[in-house]
């Protein structure tokens, strides 16, 4: 089994930065796609981002690009997610994700996940 692990959220001012940790742990994990999702309160969970195991493909929603930068370090098995210009509405709870799997657009319609983290909150105050 394999554990994904969120760390770096918090509370930050609109027009700030954080960036988000996700850590996996437990038995050989590789050749899959990690990422990011969020969930606002009363919203859909959403995609934000993914990133494939070596690094070089990397998908974003929309509606973030150029504010999000995703990234990870395979070595370490973790992914990051830079955030910045953040808006109150980008104030939700951001689960990190897993799937073994090369096809990053599968990865961004969430389906058929391996692994979830439990996630870390984010709360950008206007």
């Amino acid at each position: 089994q394999v554990q994904l692990v969120e760390s770096g959220g918090g509370l930050v001012q609109a027009g700030g930065s954080l960036r988000l940790s996700c850590a996996a742990s437990g038995r050989t994990f590789s050749n899959n796609i990690m990422g990011w999702f969020r969930q606002a309160p009363g919203k859909e969970r959403e995609f934000v981002a993914g990133v494939s195991w070596s690094g070089r493909t990397t998908r974003y929603a929309d509606s973030l690009k150029g504010r999000f930068t995703i990234s990870r370090d395979s070595d370490k098995n973790t992914v990051y997610l830079q955030m910045n210009s953040l808006k109150p509405e980008d104030t939700a709870i951001y689960y990190c994700a897993a799937k073994y799997s090369s096809d990053t657009y599968s990865f961004s319609r969430g389906d058929g996940m391996d692994y979830w983290g439990k996630g870390t909150l984010v709360t950008v105050s206007s």
